[in-house]
């Protein structure tokens, strides 16, 4: 049986396999982007599929101080888009 790799959320704090996860990466050139493939070159913060994990990653800046960058607001309105709402 192979082992399901797991990360951990930056905005709940629970760890879940990486598939239920989404990347947030800071790239060497400075951009925040989303990391689809999860392979992007970069710091990179998980944060769960769901719009009350984004709510959280928002109101306590835990995104922006994982990836040590401030966050645009555009990020957060894709990072909606995607969770469907």
């Amino acid at each position: 049986m192979r082992k399901i790799p797991m990360r951990k959320c930056v905005a709940t704090g629970e760890s879940l396999p990486k598939k239920e996860l989404i990347r947030i990466v800071r790239t060497p050139d400075g951009n925040v982007e989303i990391d689809e493939t999860g392979k992007k070159n970069g710091r990179g913060a998980y944060l769960k599929r769901s719009i009350e994990a984004l709510e959280v990653a928002k109101k306590k800046k835990t995104l922006a101080r994982s990836l040590e960058c401030e966050i645009p607001q555009e990020l957060y309105e894709e990072l909606q888009k995607l969770f469907g709402e």
